[in-house]
């Protein structure tokens, strides 16, 4: 890894001590400068969990990734800056059976920092947080930007939570994001749901095109051909949404233009309804 690229490549020229400060700028500049992606499925490739093939990907093509290729490279910068870093597995909850995904389904990473604990997700997407949050808060909650969060506690497992987008949950009303335990797991182990996702018909990722990036005053969002701009204000809790419907010529041109995204082949937008899994976790 060439940390200097990496740091150029998201806009980060600060200094890089292993300290709190360092971490939540890395992941914010990092959310904003990297789409979560999986366009090059959809252009007739195969996303590669390998971190030399991500770093090549991210840093030397200017391109996203999925959490696989964005939480792995970056928990490799982190290492590579002194931090000590644990990947974990997520188990994201599945929107359409309301059941919480397999092992393996979603990779992230925490850092142990002067006897405290951080959860990093950097490739999540639209429900993604962004700065790190704390693992020993005893679920209480955590507000980052308009957006408010909680690590719950069941025994072993951790459950990710969230108050939703402003204006949209009442307060009081969690949701859950993923699941998720402290125990270390290696690279290899996210392979095969990495396999999964990019032919399952029961994977969003492989039934639908997307591209998402976070921006200071909100999100960029393309599935298919729908291009979705989020807002969020400042004066009031509610977001302002819009969406239009671009042509094939107009794709291109927008993913250059607004996610810095030049693909190598050309791209067949995909949005197809995803399938309930036939196991449920």
């Amino acid at each position: 890894m060439d940390i200097t690229k990496y740091l150029l490549r998201i806009g980060f020229n600060h200094p890089t001590e292993p300290t709190l400060e360092v971490l939540r700028s890395l992941h914010s500049f990092h959310l904003l400068a990297v789409p979560f992606e999986n366009l090059t499925l959809h252009c007739g490739g195969r996303l590669s969990p390998d971190l030399h093939a991500v770093y090549d990907k991210i840093v030397n093509q200017r391109r996203g990734g999925l959490c696989y290729e964005n939480n792995g490279l970056f928990s490799w910068l982190l290492s590579k800056l002194g931090f000590e870093v644990t990947i974990l597995s997520g188990q994201v909850k599945n929107a359409i059976t309301g059941c919480y995904g397999p092992p393996f389904d979603h990779l992230i990473s925490m850092v142990s920092l002067k006897g405290r604990r951080w959860l990093c997700d950097v490739g999540f997407g639209s429900a993604g947080f962004s700065v790190p949050l704390s693992l020993d808060a005893w679920g209480e909650p955590q507000t980052t930007g308009q957006r408010v969060y909680r690590v719950r506690e069941e025994g072993d497992q951790r459950f990710l939570e969230w108050r939703g987008e402003p204006g949209q949950v009442t307060d009081g009303e969690w949701k859950g994001i993923y699941k998720f335990t402290l125990e270390p797991r290696m690279r290899d182990n996210f392979t095969a749901m990495c396999d999964y996702h990019q032919s399952s018909p029961s994977s969003i990722f492989f039934c639908k095109s997307v591209c998402t990036l976070l921006k200071p005053d909100g999100r960029l969002t393309l599935v298919g051909s729908t291009l979705t701009t989020t807002t969020f204000r400042t004066d009031e809790s509610a977001l302002k949404t819009s969406g239009r419907t671009l042509t094939d010529e107009e794709i291109p041109v927008v993913l250059v233009k607004m996610f810095g995204v030049v693909l190598p082949s050309p791209l067949i937008t995909k949005d197809e309804d995803v399938l309930p899994p036939s196991v449920e976790y």
